[in-house]
């Protein structure tokens, strides 16, 4: 390195080379020096983040007085060191050189150190591994965090490693709790790792600095030489000059001159010479390091590069700026990086800057390159005007990192448990994953033979026929029973491959395992499953279905009577919407320990689905005798239970089929079942209901009624028939009611009460009421461009319609279909229904109340709402339900809370309808207590559209009158 610095003409004495020297380490010191300044701020920052992170973890009122005293420590030394680093970035490079901001960096830095020593000792609980894990976890972070920082000098990394980490180390390997011992080990391995990447660090830096001044160096020497020759040359000239001036007196001194002249001459050549060597051996020097040197002129962005061909595949000719030939090569992703690396060196906050980003290629492919480079040349104003620097590719390099981190992520990361074997079939590396299975430390395992591990004596011997296969085959997979550290058999899938040299030579042996223990369970609880429910512990569908098999042919050798009892919960979505999954799940268990408890004579109980279970009688005497057990059954299950706070009552339908007193067939005997406890359902649940023939009747009806209903849809056979609204404000017509009728082709006009039922419990209501509100528009729309009136049509929908979730979107497509007015639409629903799911109703319904539809309550006084339900809902129009309009004599009750009603409903300022008026009488009470609108016999029965548009004509006429 010294060869740099000698001149070219005689070599300097010995005081002179050893300055040189001493000068070129004080540089790499100052450089050392303020690198660690710079990469000190994230350090210190970072253990302020991990402090207080540690404190909030670690904070209660026991250890709070401690707690503030660490945490206002570790502030005002954060503080401190910040300081310092904005203390030392103002401070001029002259001043930047004295020793004191060593001095002060490693005092700072011990502090560092046993602060967080003393974090680490004082403050973590022994007791809590969880809350260990976290502090020691986030103190690691910032310890390893501070020690790549003070890597760049191993001084500054064991000024502060040996502070913070041989304290905590002592205290944890000494300390009587086991787990201390076990951070503590692992503190000691970390301290070792650290010094490790410390050394490895430091030495990358203590090369790269020697590297760089090393090129600083050659540059001077260039820069030297450079100014030396133009010295020569102005001596040249100026002796020229003096020359031409004195030549009348030099005369006599002619040939003195000429000769002085020609010795010069010799020199200038000699020198010329000696920088053309320098040149020469420096232009060598740079092709062996596959440099690229570039100069680049930021005023006129014209720069100079050699190796341009090797790194960006393109002619020197070809580049004519950096700006407008280079930067468009540049990666987007690294542009931001590189511009701010620069932009930090040209304002002067770094001494020189160093990037790695990535260029195209002429032929496309990307590059990495490492770029350096400094300012040579500033303006009065500091602006920089010239730059120089090297650059070269080291894709290679990156390729080989990236691979040696994807394998090494793979080998940590792997599920299956990796150990690698030299050719003694001695331990050279483990993953965690083998680590975990096998219950060994990676410490435990380094250097060991392998076959000292295996503590079975039948694995033992036979790893030696693998061994013997390996030799043969070079490979070997197979099930074995291993014995983790704590003794525990488990079986293992080993698979053994020998890895051989370029010279075919055995180099190692890699072998992968996997625990097959979970398999085994898995295997274990895929069969149990396969035979019982998971949640309620009883048979399944496909047990139950074995189950009734072997019991139908045993009853059929034996001639005995087999039953079956089909169960069903009552109303338990409805619970299961309200409390939630979980409470269902706890309530069905609670049912399965009811059924097993009340029913130790049955030969299977079975769930069949969510709430529906099955229990086989495989004797159970007499009808009498099975009433009785299926009474005790339902008495069981309705006793009060708590669940979840809650304490609730469950009630069953139950139904029952015989076989063979009601099937020959197993088929059969499960349908009769299913029929037999709908039935029980339908009468309102909390029965049982044998099966019979009149039962099956009865299902086979509602079945073609169904089935006819789904067909009348689908053949337009559904009609809309209107009911007009009196207005007795004026006596006009001024709204309808649209209700539905299934005209039939052979039963006639079917009347709504006989098929809405059965459209509810089957999910046709939806169909039908699209199908009603469509027409509905589209018949008062019809209305309106006829010029009869703009009456206003109510429709009712269902609670069908809005759970599913599209009503809004369905009212709005309709209104925009038929151009209907919104404010012409009204839409009914039940008080009932109101109350089923109100904060969904309450949210719809602001939805149709934006789009300008008018809303009403049908039936009200018969669904227990309170006042305050019924100041939420955004209704326009409240319905009296017609049980209270049939007696409104003066002094009944009914004409007691119709006057409530219609005075509550006005007082909200909401207009009531009457429905079912037959008599004058009950429409004079209505009108003579201010009700807004009346429907009933008393006006008219539900027409079809053309009479109802002549009810209208008729009222037209009337008026014109």
């Amino acid at each position: 390195m010294t060869e740099t610095f000698r001149p070219s003409r005689s070599g300097p004495s010995v005081d002179a080379d050893r300055e040189i020297r001493r000068q070129f380490i004080a540089q790499i010191a100052v450089e050392r020096t303020r690198l660690l300044y710079q990469g000190s701020r994230i350090p210190t920052l970072f253990m302020l983040l991990s402090g207080l992170a540690c404190a909030f973890l670690l904070w209660d009122a026991q250890h709070g007085l401690w707690l503030s005293a660490w945490l206002i420590g570790l502030l005002g030394l954060a503080l401190l060191r910040l300081i310092q680093v904005a203390a030392f970035n103002r401070a001029l490079p002259s001043r930047q050189v004295n020793p004191h901001w060593w001095r002060m960096f490693l005092l700072g830095a011990g502090a560092s150190g046993l602060c967080m020593a003393v974090g680490a000792i004082a403050l973590v609980p022994p007791e809590a591994f969880i809350l260990q894990a976290l502090v020691f976890g986030l103190i690691a972070a910032a310890i390893l965090s501070a020690s790549v920082a003070y890597a760049i000098s191993m001084t500054a990394f064991l000024t502060f490693a040996l502070p913070c980490l041989i304290p905590s180390v002592t205290y944890l390997l000494l300390n009587e709790h086991p787990l201390l011992r076990g951070w503590g080990l692992l503190a000691a391995i970390l301290l070792v790792a650290l010094t490790v990447v410390a050394w490895q660090v430091n030495r990358l830096v203590q090369r790269s600095l020697l590297q760089r001044f090393h090129n600083q160096a050659l540059i001077q020497g260039l820069e030297q030489a450079k100014a030396q020759a133009e010295g020569l040359n102005h001596e040249l000239a100026r002796e020229v000059e003096q020359r031409r001036r004195a030549e009348r007196e030099l005369r006599q001194a002619h040939g003195e001159l000429e000769m002085r002249v020609v010795e010069r001459t010799r020199e200038l050549a000699a020198t010329g010479q000696a920088l053309s060597k320098s040149e020469e051996r420096l232009a060598q020097a740079v092709e062996a390091s596959q440099l690229g040197l570039w100069d680049w002129n930021l005023e006129t962005d014209e720069v100079h590069h050699s190796q341009l061909q090797a790194i960006f595949g393109i002619e020197q000719e070809d580049v004519k700026g950096v700006l407008s030939h280079l930067k468009p090569r540049l990666h987007p992703e690294d542009l931001p990086t590189l511009r701010r690396a620069l932009v930090e060196h040209m304002k002067g906050r770094s001494d020189g800057y160093q990037i790695e980003y990535r260029v195209r290629h002429a032929d496309g492919r990307w590059l990495w390159v490492e770029d350096r480079g400094r300012a040579v040349e500033r303006d009065a104003g500091g602006k920089v005007l010239r730059m120089l620097g090297t650059r070269r590719d080291i894709s290679a390099w990156k390729h080989r990192e990236e691979e040696q981190r994807l394998a090494a992520t793979v080998f940590e990361a792997a599920s299956e448990g990796i150990i690698i074997l030299d050719p003694q079939y001695r331990v050279l590396a483990v993953n965690q994953a083998y680590s975990e299975v096998t219950g060994y430390r990676r410490d435990e395992l380094q250097g060991q033979q392998v076959a000292g591990l295996v503590k079975n004596r039948d694995t033992r011997r036979q790893y030696e026929r693998i061994r013997e296969e390996l030799e043969q085959s070079d490979s070997w997979q197979g099930e074995l029973m291993e014995t983790r550290k704590s003794g525990e058999l488990y079986p293992q899938w080993l698979q053994l491959n020998v890895v051989r040299d370029s010279q075919g030579r055995v180099s190692h042996i890699v072998g992968f395992f996997a625990d097959l223990s979970a398999r085994r369970e898995a295997e274990e609880r895929l069969r149990y499953l396969s035979h019982y429910d998971e949640l309620t512990g009883l048979a399944n569908r496909a047990l139950f279905k074995e189950r009734l098999h072997e019991a139908s042919q045993r009853a059929r050798q034996s001639g005995r009577s087999l039953a079956l009892l089909h169960i069903d919960l009552d109303r338990f979505k409805l619970l299961n919407d309200s409390l939630g999954h979980e409470v269902a799940d706890q309530l069905l268990r609670q049912v399965s320990r009811r059924l097993t408890q009340a029913m130790p004579e049955a030969d299977t109980l079975a769930r069949l689905s969510g709430d529906e279970f099955a229990v086989l009688l495989d004797s159970y005497g007499s009808l009498s005798s099975l009433a009785r057990t299926a009474s005790r059954l339902l008495a069981k299950l309705r006793v009060p239970m708590n669940i979840g706070g809650h304490e609730l009552v469950v009630s069953a339908s139950l139904g029952i089929s015989l076989l063979p007193d009601n099937a020959r067939e197993i088929s059969t005997l499960v349908t009769q079942a299913g029929m037999a406890m709908q039935h029980a359902k339908h009468l309102g649940g909390n029965t049982f209901q044998f099966f019979t023939d009149n039962l099956q009747a009865c299902t086979l009806e509602r079945l073609q009624m169904e089935i006819q209903l789904r067909k009348g849809i689908e053949l337009g056979q559904l009609e809309v028939f209107y009911q007009p609204k009196l207005c007795l404000a004026d006596d006009s017509l001024n709204a309808a009611e649209a209700l539905v009728r299934w005209r039939h082709p052979e039963l006639g006009l079917v009347p709504p009460g006989e098929f809405i039922g059965l459209a509810e419990e089957t999910g046709l209501i939806g169909a039908i009421g699209e199908i009603v509100l469509r027409r509905a528009c589209q018949q008062a729309r019809e209305w309106q461009r006829q010029g009869l009136a703009d009456l206003r049509v109510s429709v009712n929908i269902s609670m069908h319609q809005l759970r599913q979730g599209n009503l809004v979107s369905l009212v709005r497509q309709v209104l925009t279909e038929t151009e209907l007015p919104p404010r012409l639409l009204e839409l009914e629903l039940t008080e009932s229904q109101l109350l089923d799911n109100v904060e969904s109703v309450i949210s719809t319904f602001r939805q149709l109340r934006e789009l300008g539809v008018k809303l009403a309550i049908d039936d009200f006084g018969t669904g227990y709402s309170s006042l305050s339900y019924l100041k939420r809902f955004p209704v326009d129009y409240v319905k009296i339900d017609q049980t209270f309009i049939r007696d409104l004599s003066a002094n009944g009750e009914d004409a007691a809370i119709t006057r409530a009603i219609i005075a509550m409903a006005h007082s909200l300022e909401l207009k009531v309808v009457a429905e079912g008026v037959e008599t004058q009488a009950q429409m004079d009470f209505l009108k003579a207590q201010g009700c807004d609108e009346i429907q009933g016999y008393l006006i008219s029965r539900p027409v079809e559209a053309q009479v109802f548009a002549q009810l209208l004509k008729e009222q037209a006429a009337a008026l014109w009158q």
